[in-house]
């Protein structure tokens, strides 16, 4: 590729310091109409130039501080530097208005803006969309709240900048993504069910399992997306990660062709995690609410009730020799225990007798009151506080880490109404607020600390995730679980790839008995934003030794390879599949298919999505599939060609990324 000189540069805009002075990166492509423009030197950034260019063939322009430092900055200028990519940089500390028009905005088909500060992603979105109102932009937020209403705002600008243009004929968009979001139900699934990836669509939750020809039918799978050359172990074997073992499997079969396989065969097919059928449309449980009982110890219970006991007795005894209403015998006995009674004088003796009776035992009743006091105040702080774990927890799942992510992974645990005991190090982390709220057992402590993970009941649990931004803290966790719970399903967060790999293909010949997952927040994530850019709306993927499988929702109107077409004629074995039809109207269809239902996870096969479509179906141009697809076959579709090749990878680019391993699994 015979690149362009780039433009010269801008003059530092007001309030840039002049060492923060922007450049465009010599011998790099200048910007094109239609490029896509991605801010941030994140490790998100650094996977979303990478999804763009290797994956889809996208012009794709980085705005950072530097190539030279910052977090990703030495990787993301070796995506400039590469031949095979169409990448160029430009160097700006702030992204304003001068650095995005040296970055082509005004002709830019999308931004990304990855930053981890919402309140600088805000000013550059309304920034980008005052100079271009047709751009779509992908925001990275964490307020999900906040996000809402931008998303709506930024939209709504399109109209005001351009008078009397009909928003809807135009192809820009805004929308808000968190990679917390986008990452935890994987995370969540690789801990409760093992299940290597997990999908969301329409409510439903999906998940890709290995099974053999034989197995799969029991299980009903919504189809079948890859023949694997070899069977697996066992019929609830996961989605392989590691193709060094295995050749490669073969992506969307034919199914006339799965005809006459042997019943050993293994496959990869996607299922629906439904409820129990013994609970159908069971409520979600709830966390149990503090019993009034354990306001006051039983000692302390023990001491009033002999206290009123007593009491009740001197009043009985009082309307028996005085021969008074009961009413009036009560008071009067009230009157002499808190000693506020005049001497019974001219009173018999028995009367005389029972006022020193009720003020001795009066003088019980403010230190009695006192504790009373201390108790409670006691117990409310302590229902105040973090709960420890309780004595004989199990089969629970310990959470180590409740940053961005740990939050947001601990917020569907508990929708699924799994127990959880969380481990943290900062009391003023942001996942503490939801622990109090509802709840759940929580140590703040360094986990690398002795006696820590045994404290959160390791040896009894069914999971451990590793969620901390410290790769090694992650790291020391899951290799001292396993020694004290071998058989342990860990969970673990890892950055560096090639680091992944080697962690887990160590854990998993130490341990073969045992599962181990580990996944990086911006690679589950990558795709998510990746195809929002593109304009279209990835529910998620799933690995398949080195390549991918893409799931979309793709409008049918205007493509030829989809309108009018059936089913059985519309799909290319080894390219794509069609899997649902959303049945719901234009006018009322849901934008985000990927959304939770409003009652959490619904676990149903229920919504406007209809499963399992007849090969005879006839798709109309006010029709939207979710499709199942190769990185290239998605492409393929979405530009209306006929696939190069059923299956085919010429560039290599259906994997991770060109010229990177695999993550592990």
């Amino acid at each position: 590729m015979t690149a362009s000189t780039p433009p010269p540069p801008h003059p530092p805009g007001p309030g840039v310091p002049p060492q923060g002075g922007r450049r465009g990166v010599p011998g790099a492509p200048g910007p094109v109409p239609g490029h896509m423009v991605v801010c941030g030197d994140n490790s998100l950034a650094q996977r979303l130039v990478r999804e763009l260019a290797s994956v889809y063939g996208q012009r794709v322009t980085v705005v950072l501080p530097s190539l030279r430092g910052g977090d990703q900055g030495p990787q993301i200028a070796a995506l400039v530097g590469d031949p095979r990519l169409a990448v160029r940089a430009v160097e700006a500390q702030v992204p304003d208005d001068a650095a995005l028009r040296e970055a082509g905005i005004e002709h830019a088909a999308a931004l990304a803006l990855t930053s981890g500060d919402d309140q600088l992603n805000i000013h550059t979105a309304l920034r980008a969309r005052r100079i271009n109102p047709e751009l779509r932009l992908v925001i990275r937020m964490f307020n999900r709240t906040l996000g809402r209403y931008l998303e709506d705002l930024l939209d709504r600008t399109i109209a005001a900048r351009v008078p009397g243009l009909d928003q809807r004929s135009v192809d820009a968009s805004t929308t808000v993504l968190s990679d917390a979001d986008t990452a935890a139900p994987s995370l969540v699934a690789a801990a409760v069910v093992g299940a290597g990836k997990v999908i969301q669509a329409d409510g439903l939750l999906l998940r890709a399992k290995e099974r053999t020809i034989g197995t799969a039918g029991r299980r009903d799978p919504l189809c079948t997306l890859a023949l694997l050359p070899d069977a697996p172990d066992s019929d609830e074997g996961d989605v392989y990660t590691d193709p060094e073992d295995r050749d490669g499997p073969v992506l969307l079969p034919d199914p006339q062709e799965m005809e006459g396989l042997s019943d050993d065969r293994g496959t990869v097919v996607l299922e629906a995690i439904t409820r129990r059928s013994d609970q159908p449309g069971a409520p979600l449980p709830r966390v149990p609410r503090l019993p009034v009982g354990s306001f006051f110890s039983r000692r302390l219970r023990a001491s009033l009730l002999g206290l009123i006991a007593v009491a009740v007795l001197l009043a009985a005894t009082n309307w028996y020799v005085t021969r008074e209403t009961p009413l009036h015998s009560a008071y009067v006995t009230l009157l002499n225990v808190m000693s506020i009674n005049d001497p019974e004088l001219d009173g018999s003796t028995w009367e005389q007798v029972l006022q020193l009776l009720g003020a001795l035992a009066g003088t019980a009743l403010l230190p009695l009151l006192f504790a009373v006091v201390l108790e409670s105040y006691g117990t409310f702080r302590q229902a105040a506080a973090l709960p420890p774990p309780p004595r004989g927890i199990e089969k629970h799942v310990v959470l180590l880490g409740l940053g961005k992510v740990g939050t947001r992974v601990l917020d569907q645990l508990l929708e699924l109404g799994i127990p959880v005991v969380c481990i943290e190090r900062d009391d003023e982390a942001r996942g503490i607020a939801v622990a109090r709220a509802r709840r759940v057992p929580t140590l703040i402590a360094d986990v690398t600390e002795d006696g820590v993970l045994e404290e959160a009941g390791i040896a009894r649990s069914r999971a451990l995730l590793a969620l901390t931004s410290d790769s090694g803290t992650n790291l020391e966790a899951v290799l001292y679980a396993r020694q004290v719970h071998p058989g342990l399903r860990v969970v673990m967060r890892l950055f560096d790839d090639e680091f992944a790999a080697t962690v887990y293909r160590t854990l998993r010949d130490t341990y073969p008995g045992a599962q181990t997952r580990s996944r990086s927040v911006s690679a589950l994530a990558a795709p998510a934003f990746a195809g929002a850019m593109m304009g279209r709306q990835v529910l998620g993927a799933i690995p398949v030794g080195r390549r991918v499988l893409v799931f979309a929702a793709v409008t049918v109107a205007g493509n030829r390879l989809l309108e009018g077409r059936t089913v059985g004629e519309a799909s290319r074995p080894g390219c794509w599949r069609i899997l649902a039809l959303d049945t719901s109207p234009p006018e009322r269809r849901r934008a985000d298919l990927a959304s939770l239902s409003p009652d959490g996870i619904t676990y149903t096969l229920t919504g406007d999505l209809v499963w399992r479509l007849h090969d005879g179906y006839v798709m109309t141009a006010g029709d939207r599939v979710v499709v199942a697809a190769t990185r290239d076959g998605l492409g393929a579709l979405l530009a209306g060609e006929e696939p190069r090749g059923a299956g085919a990878d010429p560039s290599g680019t259906d994997g991770p990324g060109a010229g990177s391993p695999a993550p592990a699994p």
